[in-house]
Order: structure tokens, then sequence, then C-alpha cells
């Protein structure tokens, strides 16, 4: 580090020239006191970091990471070929993830500050402590049928609860298509740039201070409506305190997220089937679960309450099985026309 001055008028002008001499030539524009960096060196964290999973059996990477993307166009997961990116924040700072299948493995390549801590983490992201025990997918036919033909399929802890939260909070009461446009629009306006060369486009999702301080005509201007802007700021006045539930049981998880005016059954457990990995998390309230699983089980359309009696006999695995049938594409057909989907935005 070289710091320049000017010569004070009161210095002999032999002194001035032995200055020069020594010293290089000072860039134009720099006057007084200016201190010049030397040539700047790579980071710490920006030299990509690689691990190798090798799990037991075959992980099924689509299957299992695809529920972690909030819609298409998410800024904070991305699949390109046969490689799923994923920008986000751990405790040592950013990091960008990228998961392929090799002959060697899953290889991941970590990207930033946050790379050791995301590739650390890899093997939960792929289903690690996903236990299967005790699910008998035997007890439906249709279950055992998916099971058989979807056998790397797991299910996903990522260990966040925040980047979950606020997705589900947006999409409460609206249309997917709704919800999608909101978070992806949020998050590419305030979100960091994921690090290392990941896909044009990729963000790391903003922490709860920054969460705060969006001003609201930007919630209007995004469609999110001012009921669930207010629920998001609720959410966000605790949501350092909230997003150490993360590491703690997926019941207690939610009996913190419920104390939260606004967030409820559905928002609560749609979140910790991704933060934890909850395998028997069900998403009650949803329009269109009950159906989906009520003509793939029982071959009729059925509410709530008959959803869970069908998925009873999967308690402690009920979110597994409706995995199964989301994965498989099993649907129902659905009538009328399609919901017009209102925009008070400012244009």
């Amino acid at each position: 580090m070289v710091v320049y001055r000017r010569a004070a008028g009161c210095r002999g002008a032999a002194s001035a020239v032995r200055r020069r001499r020594k010293a290089p030539v000072v860039p134009a524009g720099y006057r007084d006191a200016v201190t010049l960096a030397p040539a700047a060196a790579p980071r710490v964290g920006d030299a990509p970091r690689r691990s190798v999973y090798r799990p037991a059996e075959r992980i099924a990477l689509g299957v299992t990471l695809a529920p972690l993307a909030s819609g298409p166009g998410d800024p904070t997961v991305r699949r390109d070929g046969r490689a799923w990116w994923l920008a986000f924040a751990t405790p040592a700072g950013a990091a960008t993830l990228r998961i392929v299948e090799t002959s060697e493995g899953i290889v991941g390549t970590g990207w930033g500050p946050g790379a050791g801590a995301a590739l650390d983490a890899m093997p939960r992201l792929l289903g690690a402590d996903d236990d299967r025990s005790g699910f008998a997918a035997g007890r439906h036919p249709v279950v055992r049928e998916l099971h058989h033909r979807l056998p790397g399929l797991r299910l996903p802890r990522t260990g966040r609860l925040l980047p979950h939260l606020v997705p589900t909070i947006m999409g409460q009461k609206v249309t997917a298509l709704e919800a999608v446009r909101a978070w992806r629009v949020l998050v590419r306006r305030h979100g960091a740039p994921a690090p290392g060369p990941a896909p044009d486009g990729m963000r790391i999702a903003p922490a709860a201070a920054t969460w705060r301080a969006v001003p609201s005509w930007e919630w209007h201007r995004a469609g999110v409506t001012p009921q669930r802007a207010d629920t998001l700021m609720r959410a966000m006045a605790v949501g350092e305190s909230l997003e150490r539930g993360a590491a703690m049981p997926a019941a207690e998880a939610i009996r913190r997220m419920r104390t939260i005016s606004g967030v409820g059954v559905w928002t609560a457990h749609e979140t910790v089937q991704r933060s934890h990995g909850d395998p028997d998390s069900v998403s009650i309230g949803d329009l269109h679960l009950c159906k989906q699983v009520g003509m793939a089980l029982a071959g009729r359309r059925v509410d709530d309450d008959g959803m869970l009696e069908l998925l009873e006999p999967f308690r402690g695995h009920r979110h597994r099985v409706v995995r199964l049938l989301e994965a498989s594409g099993v649907g129902y057909e659905r009538r009328g026309p399609r919901m017009t989907i209102p925009d008070h935005r400012t244009r």
C-alpha cells in the first residue's frame, strides 16, 4: 500500500525531487492524501470449493429438490440441464451451490463466503436426515406403485425457515401465479446477487431486516395485498428469533409461527415441509390438495377432513404420500372457468 501526499511548499525543492524519484507516478486526479490499494487479490470465498456426496441409495435430484423452488423463475433456485443451482445465506455468509450427479457421486460446488457451510449442509439438503422407517407404502395400492416408481424421492431439509415462510405467506388465499410473481419481483429487487458464476439473475433471498425496509408501495406493485404485507411485517419483526426455530423440532417451529397473527396451519406446515423436511406435515386448507388426494386414493373428491381420513394409515409419513402424488403428476379433473386474477397494481 502506497500513500501519496502533496509536497508542502515550505520543504526544499531537492526533497521534493527525491520523493518523486522514489515514488511511482500518481494517477491523474489524485491529490492530497490518497491511498491506493495494490492489485486486487482473490477474496476469501471467491475460489470454488468442491465436495462429493455418495449416498447409500440413489437420489433423484429432480423430484427431491423441486419443492424448494417457489415456482418457475424463482431467483434463488435454478435448473440448468442436469445441474441444480441454489443461492442462499448461511451463518458464514452468502453461498451459491451447484449440485449435479456424476459417476463419482453427487458433486457439489460452492462459491462465496458461505460455500463451506453450504457444502456441509448438502447431504441434509438431499434428504440424508429423511428417515423412512415406519413408512408402509403397501397400505394402499396407489401409494405402493408410486413408491416403487419413485425410489429416489427424498424429503429435503434446508435448515432455513424465513426463505420458505416469506413466499408461503405471499401465497395465502391467492393463485400460485400471483404468489410466484410477487416472490420473483421482490427477491430480484431486494435480494443480493448470488456469488460465483451463478446463472444470470440469481439472488440471495433478503434477510428479515431487508424485508422490514421494503416500502409499502413496492408490496403493492408486486401484487401483495395489505393483509399479506402486514402478516409479513409481523413475521419479520421477530424474524431473527423465528429463524432460530429452524434448529428446533418441527412441532416447536410450527408453534412459534402460529403465535404470529395471520400465520395459520397451512402456512406453518408448508414452511416446515421444506425447512425441516417434516414427513408428516399436511397442508390443510389448500384449495387443490384435498381433491388431488381424494381422487388418487378414493376415486372421488373429498374435503380436508376426508383427506386426513385417507392419509391416516400413513400417519408419520403423510407428507411423503403427498409428495409421491405430486411428483408423479397425479391430479384431478378441474371443472369451470379459471379464476380471474385481479391486478390492482399501478401501471
